[in-house]
C-alpha cells in the first residue's frame, strides 16, 4: 500500500502522527488536485491569449495543491510540536502540517483576488483584502507552532482578519459597480460558497492543531475535503459562472504580444481607482 510505503521510508517523528489510511487519503486527494490541474491545463489552452488570467489562477492554485498534498501524502513537510492539552498526563508530540500553510500563503489571496477581479473595488480595497488572508493564514501556521496557550491569541487574530474578509466579499464588494450586471449574480454566488467554507478552517484548526480533539488522519481527512471543495470545486464553479461574459467586461485584456509576429494593439487602459 502507498500509505504503508510512504510512512516506512519517511518515519514520523513526532508521537501523534498520520496513520498508514490517512496516508491513503492523502493520496487519494492528491490524485483529484493532479486531475484537476491537468484538466484546467487543457482548458486553459482553449482560452483565446490575452483573456487567461482567472484560468491561470487556477492553474496556479491547482499547481500548489497538488505538490503540497504530495508531500504531505508522502509524510514529508511536518515538524512535532507538544500539544497544549495533553488529556492523559503524557507528553506527546504532534505532527503540524507546515508545508500545508505554505500552500495556503499562495492559494488563499489568490482564490481572493480571483473573485475580487471580477468586482468594482478599487486596487487599495483589494491589495487590503489580500494582506489579510495573508494574515489569517500566518497567524494560524504560529498559532499551530506554539505549544502554549498562547497559540489561542494568534487564533484571535486570524479570526479578525477572517471577519474582514467576509466584510469584504459579502458587503463591500457586492455594493461595488461592477462592469455587468449578469457578473454581480454570478460573484454573489461564488462568493458565498467561498465565505461558507471559510468558516469551517478555523474550526478544523481549533479542533486539530488548537486543541488536540482530533487525531492528525482525522485533521487530514477534514482537510482534505475542504481543500477539495474550496479548491477544485469553488474554482469548477467559478470558471463556469464566467463562461459566458465578455473577458473585455473586466478591463484586463493584455497588450502583449498574443502571437509570435503578432502584437496585439493595446487597448485605451480604463481608469483605475487607487
Amino acid at each position: 500500500m502507498a500509505g504503508n510505503d510512504a510512512l516506512n521510508l519517511n518515519p514520523p517523528d513526532a508521537s501523534l502522527h498520520i496513520s498508514t489510511h490517512g496516508s491513503d487519503w492523502l493520496w487519494a486527494a492528491f490524485s483529484v488536485m493532479a486531475f484537476c490541474l491537468l484538466v484546467a491545463v487543457g482548458v486553459t489552452f482553449t482560452r483565446p491569449r490575452g483573456s487567461r488570467l482567472f484560468h491561470q489562477i487556477a492553474v496556479i492554485v491547482l499547481a500548489t495543491a497538488s505538490i503540497t498534498y504530495f508531500s504531505m501524502a508522502s509524510d514529508l513537510g511536518a515538524t512535532p510540536i507538544a500539544v497544549e492539552f495533553r488529556g492523559d498526563g503524557s507528553d506527546p508530540s504532534r505532527q503540524i502540517w507546515y508545508v500545508r500553510y505554505i500552500q495556503w500563503f499562495i492559494t488563499f489571496p489568490l482564490l481572493l483576488l480571483e473573485l475580487l477581479l471580477a468586482t468594482g473595488l478599487s486596487l487599495s480595497d483589494i491589495l487590503t483584502t489580500l494582506f489579510m488572508g495573508v494574515v489569517l493564514v500566518v497567524c494560524g501556521l504560529v498559532g499551530a507552532l506554539v505549544h502554549s496557550t498562547y497559540k489561542w491569541g494568534y487564533f484571535t487574530f486570524g479570526c479578525a482578519a477572517l471577519f474582514y474578509i467576509w466584510y469584504v466579499l459579502l458587503v463591500h464588494a457586492p455594493a461595488t459597480q461592477f462592469a455587468a450586471g449578469v457578473v454581480r449574480n454570478r460573484y454573489r454566488l461564488a462568493s458565498g460558497y467561498l465565505a461558507f467554507m471559510l468558516i469551517t478552517y478555523p474550526i478544523c484548526w481549533a479542533c486539530s492543531e488548537g486543541a488536540n480533539v482530533i487525531s492528525p488522519t482525522s485533521e487530514m481527512i477534514w482537510y482534505g475535503i475542504l481543500d477539495i471543495l474550496s479548491g477544485p470545486v469553488f474554482l469548477a464553479i467559478f470558471l463556469w459562472e464566467l463562461r459566458g461574459v465578455d473577458y473585455s467586461t473586466f478591463g484586463l485584456q493584455s497588450g502583449k504580444y498574443t502571437g509570435y509576429n503578432e502584437k496585439a494593439v493595446p487597448a485605451a487602459a480604463p481608469a483605475t481607482t487607487v
